[in-house]
Parts: C-alpha cells; structure tokens; sequence
C-alpha cells in the first residue's frame, strides 16, 4: 500500500516538475538542463512534505533535519541519473524534450521510492491517502 501511496505523492511532484519545465523550458526556450534541476528540486520539497504527510509517518531514527538532508542526498542522486538520462535522450540521441523529461522522470522514480522507504524512512509506520 506504500508503493501506491508514494505513487500519487510522486506523480503530484512529477507534475510540478513536469509544468515548470513545460512552461520555461519548452515554450519560454530557456536552456533546459537548468529548468530541469530547478523544477526537480521543487518537486522534491513538495515531494518531501506530502510524503511526511500522506506516505511515511510517525517515528524514525533520524531526526526531522537529517531525515530532511538524506532525502536531498538520495534525491542529488537522482538528479544527477535524470540530468544524465535526460541529456542522452534530447542531444545525443535527438528525441523530443518533454517526451525525454517524462521518462527521465520514469527511470528515477523507482529508485526515489526504495531509497526513501528503506532507509530514510525505514520503521516508519505508513498512514492511509486520505488521513
């Protein structure tokens, strides 16, 4: 049940970033590497606070500021595989931007999700979607 949770948590952050691209990016024309990381790094603040809110929930062994400190080290690493993948898909092998954003994001989702549930959350109780 954690896993579809996470999924509606992941794909509201995925939106954000996926909008924030769209609109700098693809039709403002700004260099897309950037708008990518900038918008990855709003998506995971959000994905960070709904996931505290709607995923993983009570106690943890780390406190709330290195909880918060792992998730952007688990989430760099991610960004840096999606900046890489991204880069590959759009300038050496010429596929469409936003299709290349979109898998891009596919790719690291599954990592996001298991770094979070089995090491920065770990023990962490899960509550239900709608609490």
């Amino acid at each position: 049940m954690t896993a579809v949770k996470y999924f509606f948590v992941g794909g509201t952050s995925a939106l954000i970033d996926w909008t924030i691209f769209t609109i700098f990016a693809y039709f403002a024309g700004f260099n897309y590497m950037l708008v990518s990381a900038g918008g990855f790094i709003v998506a995971t603040f959000v994905n960070y606070f709904l996931s505290i809110r709607f995923v993983f929930k009570g106690s943890t062994r780390f406190g709330q500021r290195t909880k918060m400190a792992f998730v952007f080290i688990v989430s760099g690493i991610g960004l840096f595989v999606h900046q890489l993948v991204l880069y590959f898909f759009v300038d050496v092998i010429a596929l469409n931007m936003l299709f290349s954003k979109v898998s891009a994001t596919g790719l690291v989702f599954a990592w996001n999700f298991l770094a979070r549930k089995h090491f920065i959350f770990a023990g962490m109780h899960t509550t239900r979607i709608s609490e």
